[in-house]
């Protein structure tokens, strides 16, 4: 026999952040949504119908897998506040268009499930769950996984999903050379980066356009500056550390800083994945420290391990430290009274 849910709603404790404004969860992340349109359109046009679908399946597995779980266990069905497909859109984004539809809807499923409902669904989750997701199918299916579409333009056979042309990715291309700046050079350029008309997941190539909808996640207070700023700027330091403000090769210059942020997931990592409420530290201190531990990772792994990219992996660990964070910065109680 079902039990009416509005029977333990009035006793009901939720987890932590209490936050006392006047949000909602619908209104936090159609917030979300909203900052996502310029990826979503900047995956429309450069990759056109499979990445249409990609995202629709994504997002229709995310909240079918929502609703049938919280059915079965006697839970409400809240796929209306819209955090199901908040999950799936990312996943999307950070998944190959080219990738076959029924391993995006699996996972959805792994991410809606295994990333969120087990612990208890939204707010007791301790991992992103769209980063649960995807590092499921690339350990899963490691080849369609790095399968990567080249850019087209609109009305063509490959923006319609007839024919899909394969390249790497320019960190691919950096790796595979063994750090060799030249390659990159004669192959990638700068703006071609930033503005998203290279290889790679569907979210990840337009630098511009995710940083737009960070800058207004930023100023409609959804998120703070301190993991994007600190995980940014962490990357771009150690990579002037490391590999110096510029590289001057034959007629072309390559600024590796600048290419380490534009390339691959750094930009939708640092804007939409590390600053999730659930699983980043509560303290102004714990998201700092959060987010230059993410970017240590993430160059770490790019420039010393056998992967090119590591935002997927450097989200994750870190949200593994997120309950030490808190402990550690640990926010001045309401009330205290300086001792002194």
């Amino acid at each position: 026999m079902r039990i009416p849910y509005n029977l333990e709603e009035r006793f009901k404790v939720s987890s932590s952040p209490h936050v006392r404004k006047s949000w909602t969860v619908r209104s936090v992340m159609l917030d979300v949504l909203i900052a996502l349109i310029p990826a979503v359109l900047a995956s429309w046009y450069f990759f056109g119908i499979r990445a249409m679908l990609v995202e629709l399946v994504c997002v229709l597995a995310a909240v079918l897998s929502e609703a049938i779980v919280q059915y079965l266990f006697f839970e409400k069905v809240t796929v209306d506040d819209l955090s199901a497909v908040v999950t799936g859109l990312l996943l999307a984004m950070c998944l190959p268009p080219s990738l076959p539809l029924w391993i995006a809807a699996v996972g959805s499923i792994v991410a809606i499930i295994i990333g969120k409902q087990v612990f208890g669904g939204l707010g007791n989750n301790p991992f992103n769950p769209a980063h649960v997701g995807r590092a499921v199918l690339l350990a899963s299916w490691p080849v369609y996984m790095t399968t990567w579409m080249v850019p087209t333009k609109p009305g063509t056979s490959q923006w319609l999903g007839t024919d899909i042309v394969t390249s790497a990715t320019p960190l691919g291309m950096l790796k595979e050379s063994g750090y060799n700046w030249a390659v990159v050079a004669k192959k990638v350029s700068l703006w071609d980066l930033w503005i998203g008309n290279v290889g790679g997941s569907l979210g990840e190539t337009s630098a511009i356009a995710i940083l737009i909808g960070g800058l207004y996640l930023l100023w409609r207070g959804v998120i703070t500056w301190h993991i994007p700023v600190t995980y940014l700027g962490t990357v771009f330091l150690l990579s002037l550390i490391f590999e110096g403000p510029a590289k001057h090769i034959a007629d072309a210059v390559v600024y590796p800083p600048l290419f380490h942020l534009a390339a691959g997931g750094l930009m939708i990592g640092a804007w939409f994945m590390a600053t999730d409420m659930v699983t980043t530290p509560l303290s102004k201190g714990g998201r700092i420290a959060f987010g230059i531990g993410a970017g240590v990772l993430v160059f770490l792994i790019r420039k010393f391990g056998g992967y090119p990219e590591g935002v997927c992996y450097s989200i994750l660990i870190m949200n593994a430290f997120t309950p030490l964070l808190d402990r550690i910065f640990k926010p001045k109680t309401f009330g205290e009274v300086t001792q002194g």
